[in-house]
């Protein structure tokens, strides 16, 4: 009986695995082919309005951190620093899946969308020493700094699994 259920858990665990995987390569691919349609129809630093007064699709290499943190510091360190940080990150991501996603499957949702967004980016990084930004949003005079699928994706899936820790918290306060 307990061989059973012990199955039964590797089963589930591994389908949420695969689900994960699945989102990952989603997130990638999409975030690729987005930056490669950028790529191959703007110049560099090409603005094209959309919306306006509201968004805008722009062509910039960001070669800092979220919101162009450190992108003026140089230096060979930073792009290690960077990749180090993504490939960590991963890492932390599948001992995250371990403790939460056999749990609830919306934790593999969450986890799937950081992941994807941070190998998207780590892909940039690697080939071009920077992270192609594209989205450009603005509203009464506050600008939002470029961004890009895989920066919406970790956005996206830290939100989440903040939510769900915060509502299993309260839950398990009353």
């Amino acid at each position: 009986m307990a061989f059973q259920a012990t199955r039964q858990n590797l089963n589930l665990a591994l389908r949420r695995f695969y689900f994960l995987l699945s989102i990952v390569w989603g997130v990638v691919a999409l975030d690729q082919l987005t930056k490669w349609w950028i790529m191959g129809t703007f110049r560099l630093y090409e603005l094209r309005e959309v919306v306006p007064g509201f968004f805008n699709l722009v062509y910039l290499h960001n070669s800092g951190a979220a919101f162009s943190l450190l992108s003026s510091v140089e230096g060979a360190w930073k792009q290690w620093f960077f990749v180090v940080v993504a490939v960590g990150a991963l890492g932390f991501i599948l001992v995250l899946f371990k403790q939460y996603c056999v749990a609830k499957m919306a934790y593999t949702v969450a986890l799937g969308l950081i992941g994807g967004g941070a190998v998207g980016n780590l892909i940039d990084r690697l080939r071009f020493g920077s992270v192609v930004d594209f989205l450009d949003f603005y509203l009464a005079g506050h600008h939002w700094p470029a961004f890009n699928v895989a920066d919406s994706a970790i956005c996206v899936g830290v939100g989440l699994f903040l939510f769900l820790n915060l509502r299993e918290g309260r839950a398990e306060k009353e």
